[in-house]
């Protein structure tokens, strides 16, 4: 039986489908290694942000990454079952009915460094007009169990560096003090 040339074209390219998708596809022995890659970051890990790279090119999730692990916040794309088997492991549940979109995990020592970074990294893409809104999916906080909901997340990475929020602090405590010196100086210039 002899094929048409349409036919025969069409038989051609599922061959390249499958064999892509079978290429694709990762072994059991992949899988274990990069759950172990995950449960070693986990221990050192307080929280797990995760975060939306659809549509982020490769170059800005690199940077992404390097931001990240420069503060001691490990990047880790991994599947959803995957993550969804470390966070169980950790008796927390993974409602990944919630998450559709690909998904990057940051295991943060510190969640308000991470939040920050992050934050501030996908606000940069939406200004430059690279992305539409701020990618942060949503998190866990291990020490508690409990998700962290996006609109908290994105409300702890718009606050200002540690640093900052404590010199505003020191400058509005100093502020009464620094007047009432003042009142004082003039006072004794007016009496001599």
């Amino acid at each position: 039986m002899l094929l048409s040339p349409e036919r025969a074209i069409c038989r051609l390219r599922d061959a390249e489908r499958s064999s892509d998708i079978q290429e694709r596809m990762k072994t059991k022995a992949q899988k274990n290694e990069e759950l172990e890659k995950g449960r070693k970051l986990m221990e050192s890990a307080q929280a797990v942000l995760l975060i939306d790279f659809s549509k982020v090119q490769t170059k800005d999730l690199k940077n992404l990454r390097q931001e990240l692990k420069k503060n001691g916040n490990p990047m880790l794309v991994i599947k959803k079952r995957l993550l969804g088997l470390l966070l169980k492991e950790k008796t927390v549940e993974l409602q990944g009915g919630e998450f559709k979109a690909p998904m990057g995990a940051i295991f943060a020592s510190s969640l308000e460094q991470a939040a920050g970074s992050a934050y501030r990294f996908f606000n940069g893409l939406e200004r430059e007009k690279k992305i539409e809104g701020v990618k942060i999916m949503g998190g866990y906080d291990l020490n508690t169990k409990e998700l962290i909901p996006q609109q908290q997340l994105v409300f702890i990475g718009q606050l200002p560096p540690r640093e900052v929020l404590l010199a505003q602090l020191f400058s509005m405590i100093a502020a009464p003090i620094r007047s009432f010196l003042y009142v004082l100086d003039q006072k004794s210039k007016q009496q001599a």
